[in-house]
């Protein structure tokens, strides 16, 4: 049976803290401040060469950074869990599906990290049966699939019953299958009580996995939000009325952001989840004022969109219609 870790009651996450890394007199990054919290999927987004594979050989302390610091429940993964065994236990990750020997079985893969790190056998084959890679662990890794290495990647970072998670493109280059399940796979570890950061580029995919996101550019902060804040900017109410003044006026006395195009009225959302409250109100306020509406409908930017929006200026290649 596989065993999820044991949390506590409080948070346990991790805390990126002024984090910072130049190589040289080239900034990768610089004065980045996020949280990973437990029992949720953090989606880390940026364009390319923002800095976010840096980030996370920063965070595992496979580099060092040049200033910040990052806590693993309230501890440095560098000073407080020195130990090789100790590490496992703290963060698991998924960095690079080309670290395997080709020649050698998925099931000695992990035997050998499993024994540098005082874990047994039998943890290894709880991990290979919850990615579903027991009957194929002992083919060569040089015949597997993309989607297996990726599998046999995931048990390699629940070796340790790791409480943080930290997973560079995951789904990169896997066919709908093994998105799929690496989409359910990441939201059940996530269910367990882990935090989970994971970068993707596929963010039709982001958009269905993750509760949070952080958003970085040339090597700085956009921001951190929930997944319906950083879309809310996106989305709005669109009443359709021959009376739409009137409707507006009403709705801005009951606090809404209301604007009058026309003969529509677009309300702006502050959060993407006030929806469906939003559209009763309008309803209820057409109903008291006598306000005939022809159409209520919400409009929402997709992830893609709202990304493009909030990185455009930090994008390193950009193009423009030639006809503009």
């Amino acid at each position: 049976m596989f065993s999820p870790p044991v949390v506590a009651m409080i948070d346990i996450m991790i805390t990126v803290q002024d984090l910072g890394k130049t190589y040289g007199k080239k900034t990768a990054i610089a004065g980045l401040n996020f949280h990973v919290p437990d029992g949720q999927v953090t989606g880390f987004l940026g364009p390319n060469g923002s800095g976010k594979s840096t980030t996370m050989r920063c965070m595992l302390g496979l580099d060092t950074p040049t200033e910040g610091r990052v806590t693993f429940k309230s501890k440095s993964y560098n000073d407080e869990f020195a130990r090789l065994s100790n590490k496992p236990s703290v963060a698991g990750a998924i960095l690079d599906a080309g670290w395997f020997t080709p020649a050698r079985s998925g099931r000695s893969h992990l035997r050998v990290i499993a024994r540098g790190a005082g874990i047994s056998d039998a943890r290894v084959e709880e991990c290979l049966d919850y990615v579903g890679m027991r009957e194929a662990a002992h083919q060569k890794v040089g015949g597997y699939s993309l989607g297996m290495k990726q599998r046999i990647g995931v048990a390699a970072a629940l070796l340790g019953n790791p409480q943080h998670l930290i997973l560079d493109e995951p789904v990169n280059g896997l066919d709908p299958e093994g998105v799929s399940w690496m989409r359910n796979t990441i939201r059940d570890l996530a269910s367990q009580g882990r935090s989970v950061l994971v970068s993707s580029h596929l963010l039709s995919e982001m958009q269905q996995t993750a509760d949070r996101l952080v958003v970085i550019g040339k090597g700085k902060m956009i921001g951190e939000y929930t997944m319906s804040e950083f879309l809310a900017d996106g989305t709005s109410v669109l009443v359709e009325s021959p009376q739409a003044a009137q409707l507006c006026d009403a709705l801005k006395n009951r606090g809404l952001a209301a604007a009058v195009q026309d003969t529509q009225v677009v309300i702006a959302l502050e959060n993407a989840d006030d929806d469906p409250a939003v559209r009763a109100q309008v309803a209820a306020l057409a109903l008291e004022y006598g306000i005939a509406v022809t159409r209520l409908e919400t409009r929402q930017e997709n992830l893609e969109q709202r990304f493009l929006a909030a990185t455009q200026s930090v994008q390193e290649y950009r193009t423009s219609n030639a006809g503009n």
